[in-house]
């Protein structure tokens, strides 16, 4: 069950506490995993986390984890300045000792509590569990006034990344993102409903591409060319495009049906499907031993890449308002054929998952190498097999094509959302987080 799974993630850190004897003090990289493992399933717990919002908490979340980290270590450029709108972070008295494990866990538990304060009772006594007993066993054998000195400056950065969140657009999801009032245009080309489910009358966040990206310009920095022409002439690219989608469900294979479940990642089943990418990296950079100053850089950037493509990828899906498959192939081809997967409440060019997935490949790429080899076991607890994959663009490109096997997108929203997402890279990518020393 979802809540077990939340209590051991919590108890992993957390349990030292109560049996110190037993416990080895958790050091600061103890303390940014243990948090994301946590972010990740509290993912599950908070109903408003459709992938856009939690695109948006990782973002915010791992810039907290860096500038906090990057406040010590003389390797490190802050972020201020590079990302939209990041003023200059509080910083440590010169020559004052500070405890790097609480002062990150205090950072991150005040972060964690700010973007997930609305997440279910099980989700606010895992905090709870994670920042009470945790903090405890933290400060056993520490000196108070330097306990008080890290718990204040993490709790300051925190509270600065919060009030930078404020203002960006996407701090407030009303009514779960669904918009009260919205008319749909009677237009065949255009999107409608997709299912009978009240609220999901209207689409999903139609603002949410004009929110105030991390590391790109704007919304429409790497804005798409437009899908194929609609048309309902059989023989025409877009009917073409159609029965491709048509055909790839009803010859539906064993392997593609793995593959489209394996990435389906639902809100409230899974960590989403920015938390996939998530989940993986932390495995990958657990298998490399990766130490804490390469492990906070690559989160942070992470975090980034995804919130960007999430708002890219709106910006664009609104602009074009695209019908779904589901929609033309009952009205033209067949009025019983059904995907496999639920098709999502919005339009659909391009795929979030493709720009998404493109945009992590692409960053994480530059980071581990184009031919950096891993497995990927996000959902092993949930019963689906570990999947394998030789580079991080094999992955993007099948979590991509998951979409068009389940039924909910045409090609050119996956060519293009892979490509998109590759634009949207570039702007992390160029992201200088080491000085030249």
């Amino acid at each position: 069950m979802a809540w077990l799974r939340l209590l051991a993630v919590t108890l992993t850190v957390a349990i030292g506490a109560a049996h110190p004897a037993q416990a080895q003090r958790p050091d600061a990289q103890d303390m940014l995993v243990g948090w994301n493992r946590l972010i990740l399933e509290l993912v599950r717990h908070t109903p408003t986390y459709s992938p856009p919002v939690a695109s948006r908490a990782f973002a915010y979340l791992g810039v907290t984890a860096y500038e906090t980290v990057a406040s010590g270590d003389d390797r490190f450029l802050t972020l201020a300045g590079q990302l939209n709108a990041l003023e200059p972070l509080p910083t440590r008295e010169p020559d004052a000792a500070y405890d790097e494990a609480i002062l990150l866990h205090a950072a991150m538990s005040f972060g964690a509590n700010a973007f997930f304060g609305n997440t279910g009772p099980t989700g606010q006594r895992a905090m709870n569990t994670m920042d009470t007993r945790t903090a405890a066993m933290l400060a056993e054998g520490i000196d108070q006034e330097i306990v008080a000195r890290s718990t204040t400056l993490g709790t300051a950065i925190g509270q600065h990344i919060l009030d930078w969140s404020l203002d960006d657009g996407g701090a407030v999801v009303e009514n779960l993102g669904f918009p009260y009032d919205f008319e749909t245009v009677e237009d065949p080309a255009l999107w409608v409903p997709t299912n009978r489910v009240a609220v999901q009358q209207a689409p999903l966040l139609p603002g949410w591409g004009h929110n105030r990206p991390f590391a790109m310009p704007a919304g429409n920095s790497c804005a798409l060319p437009p899908p194929p022409a609609f048309s309902q002439e059989p023989g025409s690219a877009f009917y073409e495009e159609a029965m491709e989608v048509h055909d790839a469900v009803v010859n539906l294979t064993d392997e593609q049906e793995a593959i489209a479940r394996f990435w389906s990642d639902d809100p409230m089943l899974s960590p989403t499907p920015p938390g996939h990418w998530i989940f993986l990296t932390l495995d990958a950079l657990e298998g490399k031993d990766a130490d804490l100053a390469e492990t906070v850089d690559v989160l942070a950037r992470l975090g980034i890449v995804l919130a960007d493509s999430f708002i890219g990828c709106w910006d664009a899906k609104y602009q074009y308002n695209l019908v779904r498959p589901v929609t033309y192939l009952n009205r033209l081809v067949d009025p019983n054929w059904q995907p496999i997967l639920i098709t999502p409440p919005f339009p659909e060019y391009p795929s979030g998952h493709s720009t998404q997935s493109g945009a992590a490949a692409g960053m994480l790429q530059a980071h581990f190498g184009e031919k950096f080899a891993f497995s990927d076991r996000t959902h092993e607890d949930d019963g689906l097999a570990v999947r394998h994959y030789l580079s991080f663009w094999e992955a993007a490109e099948e979590a991509a094509i998951s979409r068009l096997y389940g039924g909910i997108h045409f090609r050119s929203a996956i060519e293009q959302g892979l490509e998109q997402g590759l634009c949207i890279a570039g702007f992390t990518n160029a992201l200088v987080t080491r000085g030249s020393s």
